[in-house]
């Protein structure tokens, strides 16, 4: 007795395991239904940079016009649907940065049909999803950057000027994997600065003719603004990933004009001046 009993309590326990696991996932039957035609596109709208897209049907071509928006479409002379009126097309699997959404794509040949031109991805719509190498969403980044803009200036960490021109950085930040440098330009003179380019370059603090000059350029990740030009002051939040370099080397801040003889001003940064920022 007590084996039969020991017996039927491991088949249900072995039962429970297959449900849970089973129940795991996301069933095909739990995921919204869009429907299309032959008509016109329809836009997916996330709220964040979609990362990965995939369409389980040749009969649905798709695109990135922008880095948040996924326009698929109907086509209509392919062999795989030649002959469909109406029909299951398959899933359409969206990521964004911390999630993944996913829908049942149907096609209707009925032109009555409430069509929708353009569907926003909801949040009971997404599962949060980890990307490996980001600890912080552009929607994240931004909010940090507007953060940082609204605080209040202290004394400039570093400043230089030259030309008429003045840059002062007034705050470094870091959240995550991320330092955040709140720059501002000043322009004394009456001539508007044409922003050629602004760089980052990690080099040596000392330079003399003896030695060859070691440059690494920094790129930017992310930065609030993308301004051409200013006229008297210019503020901008730029983002770089968590960098490190050793004391005899610097992180140089290059800003330079569009003309021929263009005016060039180069703030530099030590180490110690991120190791002393203050944290989001």
């Amino acid at each position: 007795m007590k084996k039969l009993t020991f017996f039927l309590m491991a088949i249900l326990c072995t039962c429970h395991l297959l449900f849970a696991q089973q129940t795991n996932g996301v069933s095909r039957t739990d995921l919204p239904d869009i429907f299309i035609s032959s008509g016109s596109p329809l836009h997916f709208i996330s709220p964040e940079p979609i990362q990965y897209v995939d369409i389980s049907s040749h009969a649905i071509a798709g695109d990135l016009p922008l880095k948040n928006l996924l326009r698929i479409k109907y086509i209509a002379d392919t062999a795989s649907n030649k002959h469909l009126s109406n029909g299951y097309l398959g899933i359409v699997t969206i990521v964004g940065e911390s999630f993944i959404a996913q829908y049942n794509l149907h096609f209707t040949s009925n032109q009555t049909f409430p069509f929708l031109s353009q569907i926003n991805v909801l949040p009971d719509q997404m599962r949060p999803l980890e990307v490996p190498g980001m600890t912080l969403t552009s929607k994240e980044i931004y909010v940090s950057a507007i953060r940082l803009l609204n605080s209040p200036k202290n004394r400039p960490i570093r400043k230089n000027k030259d030309f008429g021109i003045q840059a002062q950085l007034n705050n470094v930040f870091t959240a995550g994997d991320y330092v955040f440098l709140d720059i501002t330009y000043y322009n004394s003179t009456n001539l508007s600065y044409q922003i050629d380019e602004q760089r980052f370059k990690i080099e040596d603090k000392k330079i003399t003719k003896a030695t060859n000059v070691q440059s690494v350029e920094v790129k930017p990740v992310w930065q609030l603004y993308n301004s051409a030009s200013f006229k008297k002051q210019y503020r901008n939040i730029y983002v770089l990933k968590k960098l490190t370099f050793p004391g005899n080397k610097v992180l140089n801040i290059e800003l330079t004009e569009k003309q021929i003889s263009g005016r060039l001003l180069t703030l530099q940064l030590k180490y110690s001046d991120i190791l002393k920022a203050d944290a989001f």
